[in-house]
């Protein structure tokens, strides 16, 4: 079983965040580490190879620059290789051309099953796992909260509001996990030196076939057209119930048409 991990590779959070010169896009010239949400999908895609007789666990990802650096933390887990996407045209790239991009990867690789996060911790959209699924022409189940397969088919505990439901799906599929679906493996020295031979095969759209004008800011379906900082924290209303706490409380919540 091929199992493919979509790894995200962003700006440390631990960072001031900066935008790029002249856009009101995110800087992502620096170093770059693996999103903390596809750590779950890497950890998960690791436990189901290795359940699974000759499987292999395939990193894609799709950065600036040819950076790596969060690729090879994946590879140290444990992943057995890495396909990285990354040309100039790229910068500006909206959700659907990302996954355009992501899809014709993943294709070369042909997986058997297709494991992303439920969304970014630096876009939040969530749109990118179900369009990748329309676009591979599989299956999707998303939020999931367990995963187990036998090589043909996969059962997923999908999280709801009110628990969880069974599903069942065949192979290939897309899953996306939840936080906590497992506890990722911290890469050990042998891990880490492991990685730094492990191969990443690096293309460019023309590798892909992909027109430029179809993707980056040339294509995007979005703008963002404006960036404000937050606004600060105001103190709160301290309220003495005289008698008419609850009327007032009603009343506040009124206002705010919460009730």
């Amino acid at each position: 079983m091929h199992v493919v991990v979509c790894v995200k590779q962003i700006p440390d959070p631990a960072a001031p965040a900066s935008l790029e010169p002249g856009s009101h896009t995110l800087d992502r010239s620096g170093k770059l580490i693996m999103d903390d949400s596809d750590s779950y999908g890497v950890e998960m895609a690791l436990q189901l190879a290795g359940g699974v007789e000759g499987s292999e666990v395939t990193l894609v990802s799709m950065a600036p620059g040819g950076e790596t650096s969060g690729l090879r933390t994946a590879l140290a887990m444990g992943a057995g290789r890495a396909i990285l996407v990354s040309d100039e045209a790229l910068a500006g790239s909206d959700a659907l051309s990302t996954a355009k991009v992501l899809a014709a990867a993943i294709r070369r690789a042909e997986p058997d099953l297709v494991i992303a996060a439920t969304e970014s911790t630096d876009g939040y959209t969530g749109t990118l796992p179900v369009q990748l699924a329309e676009l591979l022409g599989m299956p999707s189940v998303t939020f999931a909260k367990r995963i187990s397969t036998d090589g043909a088919k996969v059962e997923v505990e999908r999280q709801t509001e009110a628990g969880y439901d069974d599903v069942e799906c065949p192979l290939p599929a897309v899953v996306t996990v939840t936080a906590g679906v497992v506890e990722p493996r911290y890469p050990s020295f042998k891990g880490i030196m492991a990685a730094k031979s492990k191969p990443i095969d690096v293309l460019s759209l023309a590798d892909l076939g992909i027109d430029a004008s179809q993707v980056g800011a040339a294509g995007a379906r979005e703008e963002i057209v404006d960036v404000a900082d937050a606004e600060q924290r105001g103190a709160g209303e301290i309220v003495v119930d005289e008698g008419d706490g609850a009327q007032r409380v009603v009343a506040f919540l009124e206002q705010l048409r919460v009730i």
